[in-house]
């Protein structure tokens, strides 16, 4: 080897160990595991997840429990998966694992529920019940975990059946807790569509807000929204009764426990000003709020519709301040003032009253609605809290209807029949089914005095005709009454009255044979009495000759001729 080549791989060398001195080798990052949408699917047919987080690397793996899933690589902090059919249901663990062994785990990251299977078509019956509707039930309920520890996640399971005959629409659960906080849905868990017969399961992650002490359960509210084919709206609401470990409250270290100090605001009683309460009517919320704890709440603030206020603790104020603006106001919405009121200070066993403007939606349906409202106030040691609480309130759609006739009526006369022309208009702005219809009078007798009404198109209207004889001359009240059945199966009635005036008999005069034409009308070409028009108008009703008197011709004696002289007469001689 000569001396130019010596050199020359000497200098190779240096050049390979100086280029891996200079070249650092890459550090994949820690990474974190944070969001999976959706968390909840069905093993039915594959589904493709979203997996956001931080620091993931292209050719990371993706693992559901122990099972490695398709996986495409977006960017740092987005992945795409696909859960492969037929996947076995249950709640599984997601980990995403780098090229370079580290990785992140989400643990219950996703639900795989079992595919709903849909029953056959009921064969048709001669006896199919006319008031058939969709009606979700609740059957079972636990939590993944079992017993519920704090500062551990877990998911709360409800097993649900359509109990009724037909299929339930758009169906979704609200979740709403004092003690609890739903995760990563918000409190709310879509379900769709869900056939008669059919169980189904509706899941909600969630974490204790702080330790339960002197508690062995918490409760949870489940509102539950759907609707009909004809687009009707259905409300349930069940209370759910979690249990949760004991040991969370166990004295720690010494042998005399320490006495719990904090508040618990609840909604003792609640009314209306307006009853009942109809689309498009304005009424006053009257609540009576009592602090059922052993201590102060201090600045307490109602949120009607639902919302909150910032946390914080130490007396650190947090941004953000008081949250109204999330609620649901699609059936009553604040008139007057917005839906959030600060109510001051209540004493441990103390209570006050509030009262909030509403106003029903025009377009809300006969039925009942829950009503969120949050008290958020501050405990002794500055600690923000949020106590959420539901009230129900009822919604009808009464008729609106108008009592008339159909034909003039005047003065009525005692004593001999009267015709009523009755007619009942529909006001409202849909069809009314009413019952029986009945008239009474304080002054009289009625005859054909009831009917049956049955159903009124909006604007239509519904005649009937009675008879009356009236029994002394003055005031007669007709008193109409109408039975029927309101949206929630309770009978009401309508009540109207009438007014007509009544005038005596008139007296036939009596014929008084000196005066020309016996008496019995006025002389021709003389002034008619009233009490003879009156009398004139009974006989028309009656179809007799009720025309006035007409000018009778005097008769004329026959002239006599003068009688001719005989012969002509005489001659003078």
């Amino acid at each position: 080897m000569t001396l130019r080549t010596k050199i020359f791989s000497f200098s190779a060398i240096l050049v390979v160990l100086f280029s891996s001195l200079a070249l650092p080798k890459p550090v994949f990052a820690a990474i974190t595991v944070q969001t999976v949408t959706p968390a909840l699917v069905v093993s039915d047919v594959p589904t493709t997840i979203t997996i956001t987080g931080i620091d993931f690397a292209a050719g990371c793996r993706v693992y559901l429990g122990t099972t490695e899933i398709t996986v495409t690589y977006v960017d740092v902090t987005t992945v795409k998966a696909i859960v492969p059919q037929n996947m076995p249901a249950g709640i599984y663990d997601v980990q995403v694992i780098n090229p370079d062994t580290t990785s992140s785990t989400l643990t219950s990251g996703i639900t795989v529920a079992a595919p709903t299977v849909t029953p056959p078509a009921p064969l048709p019956t001669a006896t199919t019940s006319a008031f058939g509707r969709p009606q979700l039930a609740v059957k079972s309920y636990r939590a993944n975990v079992g017993e519920i520890r704090y500062g551990q996640d877990f998911n709360l399971i409800v097993r649900m059946e359509n109990a009724g005959q037909y299929r339930a629409y758009n169906a979704q659960a609200v979740f709403a807790s004092g003690e609890l906080v739903p995760l990563k849905t918000g409190g709310v868990s879509v379900v769709g569509d869900v056939e008669s017969g059919v169980s189904f399961d509706v899941g909600q992650q969630m974490r204790l807000k702080e330790p339960l002490y002197g508690k062995t359960s918490v409760l949870v509210e489940m509102t539950v929204t759907y609707y009909d084919a004809k687009g009707t709206q259905y409300s349930e609401k069940f209370t759910l009764n979690v249990p949760v470990v004991a040991s969370n409250y166990v004295a720690a270290s010494t042998p005399t426990p320490t006495s719990v100090s904090r508040s618990q605001l609840v909604i003792t009683s609640y009314e209306t000003d307006l009853q009942p309460l109809q689309p498009g009517a304005q009424f006053a919320l009257k609540l009576t709020i009592q602090n059922m704890g052993n201590a102060n709440a201090k600045n307490v603030t109602m949120i009607v519709g639902g919302g909150s206020t910032g946390s914080g603790s130490g007396g650190t104020p947090q941004p953000g301040g008081v949250s109204g603006g999330s609620g649901e106001f699609t059936n009553f919405a604040p008139v007057g003032s917005s839906n959030v009121q600060s109510l001051g200070d209540i004493p441990s066993g103390g209570a006050l009253k509030a009262e909030q403007n509403l106003i029903v939606n025009v377009s809300t349906n006969p039925g009942a609605y829950p009503l969120k409202i949050t008290l958020s106030y501050t405990d002794a040691k500055n600690n923000v809290i949020n106590d959420e609480q539901v009230i129900t309130l009822l919604v009808y759609q009464l008729p609106v209807v108008e009592l008339s006739f159909y034909q003039p009526v005047f003065s009525l006369t005692a004593g001999m029949p009267n015709p009523l022309p009755i007619q009942l208009t529909n006001l409202g702005k849909k069809s009314a089914v009413l019952g029986s219809m009945k008239i009474t009078t304080n002054n009289g007798t009625l005859e054909n005095s009831s009917t049956l009404v049955g159903n009124i198109e909006a604007g239509g209207f519904f005649t009937f005709d009675s008879t009356v004889f009236p029994d002394t001359p003055g005031t007669l009240e007709l008193t109409v009454t109408i039975d029927y059945t309101d949206d929630f199966n309770q009978s009401r009635t309508i009540v109207k009255t009438l007014t007509l005036d009544v005038m005596e008999m008139p007296i036939e005069p009596t014929p008084d044979p000196n005066m020309p034409g016996g008496g019995d009308f006025p002389m021709p070409g003389s002034e008619e009495t009233f009490w003879q028009k009156a009398w004139r108008f009974i006989l028309g009703l009656f179809g007799l000759d009720s025309g006035a008197p007409q000018q009778q011709q005097p008769i004329q004696p026959p002239m006599e001729e003068p009688m001719p002289a005989p012969g002509g007469g005489f001659k003078g001689g």
